[in-house]
């Protein structure tokens, strides 16, 4: 054993021992803790990820059953979710301190997110199919705490249909897993897909195991008509929010449709039985369905929750379209729009706590009030409907260059619709913010804004959501990256 065997490994426990020991803590102590066990992944992360990019093979191999491993693997997939969840786990941990300062259970709540980061990098590191269901389901166990943090009756509520969902997609994966199981054996993800010898003798099932993986990711990302629980784990704290929306629950759904699409299945099986047009037609259903629903919405927290459905399913459109500049805008939105809608959700936190805002109906002149809140909620804004120079506008960008490449023209008409759907309900919030005259129960504009351990994590993340479109090309971007790993997948 050696340092490329621990390396994977000790990524996992950073996050889990921060969780474990956060629950015996209070105060200070709690908060410096919580900050270390990120920064201390952060560091574990970047190091594995510039190892990895250099042609290292960090590689965890753990046997469980006779033939069957928990497998851990820094690989340039896996790399790019890891880094996303390192970076945003950090910063919200320094939102959530600020957020939550002199609410109840906080012990609570910081090691159940701890543990929610962990099950998540689990996931990004995953090397077997095995490894990424026991991580999946952790994911689902550790977040249900968090929905029901407030531990009103909406709250409860809402953690039970959550829990419905889930678990109910959760045992269509493991019945995906076994069948499968009982026709090649333990599967790895290998790029390229591992199922190509079973093609000819076993196409009926293997077409129905496909539906059966991806039904539990489908769940997490919140594809219609699974989306049901997305926007009533809005009850949530916004850390929460933030975290469900940016870093882990929807994101490992997206990421657990690529690797069934690419290292399962692979693209060439994948377009050949026609899946993948299955799966194109989904998300672009979603698109439309999540953007049409967010226009609905005056809660300010249920419409940046329908606009998730919306975005996330740019992923599963990339990863359909099958393309190699098609999986590129996939790839990279997964981090684009991880970034992008943190801070919103860091901005609707800050109206919320600072102001008492939680309502588009309310935030007339707001941005004179929560000045720097409200520019990094326009910069996001911008970021989401697609506008140049921010990073959403690469992806997008991207994903129009990849439906044009596969020879479907209404792809870019598709994303062309939903960016002005997008427009619809995104510009509104930031017209009524900064033009229209405050509302006369608002203090007057004293040039303040939110709490610094609020408003930092939100400027952070505002200020990346542009820097990653305006040096989209640079050395070790998202979008170098994911040329890389789509250069790999896509023969």
């Amino acid at each position: 054993m050696n340092w490329d065997f621990w390396l994977p490994l000790l990524v996992l426990l950073s996050s889990l021992a921060t969780g474990l020991l956060i629950f015996t803590l209070q105060g200070r102590l709690r908060n410096l803790l919580n900050l270390t066990g990120a920064a201390v992944t952060l560091v574990l992360v970047a190091i594995g990820g510039v190892g990895a990019l250099r042609g290292a093979e960090h590689e965890t191999r753990l046997p469980l059953l006779p033939g069957h491993d928990l497998l851990l693997r820094i690989e340039p997939i896996g790399l790019m979710f890891v880094a996303l969840a390192a970076v945003l786990w950090f910063l919200t941990t320094l939102y959530a301190i600020g957020y939550l300062e002199g609410s109840p259970n906080r012990s609570r709540f910081f090691g159940f997110f701890s543990i929610c980061i962990t099950a998540t990098m689990g996931i990004a590191l995953s090397g077997n199919l095995l490894t990424f269901v026991i991580f999946f389901e952790l994911l689902t166990l550790a977040t249900y705490p968090l929905v029901v943090h407030p531990g009103t009756r909406e709250a409860m509520r809402a953690g039970a249909i959550y829990l419905t969902y889930t678990l109910i997609g959760g045992a269509a994966l493991l019945l995906g897993v076994i069948w499968l199981y009982t026709l090649a054996g333990p599967v790895e993800f290998t790029r390229g897909g591992t199922l190509a010898p079973l093609a000819d003798s076993h196409q009926g099932a293997l077409i129905a195991i496909f539906f059966l993986l991806i039904g539990a990711p489908a769940v997490k990302a919140a594809l219609v008509p699974l989306h049901g629980w997305l926007p009533l784990a809005m009850v949530a704290p916004v850390p929460v929010s933030a975290l469900l929306h940016a870093v882990a629950v929807v994101k490992a759904g997206a990421f657990g449709i690529m690797r069934v699409v690419f290292d399962v299945y692979g693209v060439e099986l994948s377009a050949a039985w026609g899946l993948s047009g299955v799966l194109l037609l989904w998300a672009a259903a979603t698109i439309l369905y999540g953007s049409l629903q967010a226009l609905k919405q005056d809660d300010l927290k249920r419409r940046l929750a329908y606009s998730t459905v919306s975005q996330l399913s740019y992923i599963a459109l990339g990863v359909a379209l099958l393309g190699p500049l098609g999986i590129i805008g996939g790839l990279v939105h997964l981090v684009h729009h991880g970034i992008t809608k943190i801070t919103l959700f860091f901005a609707a936190g800050n109206l919320a706590e600072t102001m008492g805002i939680y309502r588009v109906s309310k935030v007339d002149g707001v941005g004179r009030r929560l000045p720097w809140s409200m520019t990094a909620f326009t910069v996001a804004a911008m970021g989401m409907i697609g506008l140049p120079p921010t990073a959403g506008f690469i992806s997008k960008w991207y994903l129009a260059l990849g439906g044009l490449e596969q020879g479907l023209p209404w792809i870019v008409g598709l994303l062309v619709l939903s960016g002005l759907l997008n427009a619809a309900y995104f510009l509104p919030v930031v017209y009524r913010a900064w033009f229209m005259p405050p509302k006369p129960e608002f203090p007057a504009a004293t040039g303040q804004d939110a709490p610094w351990r609020m408003l930092v994590p939100t400027l952070a993340t505002g200020l990346l959501s542009l820097l990653l479109g305006l040096f989209a090309f640079s050395p070790y971007s998202p979008l170098v990256l994911a040329q890389e790993i789509a250069a790999g997948i896509s023969p």
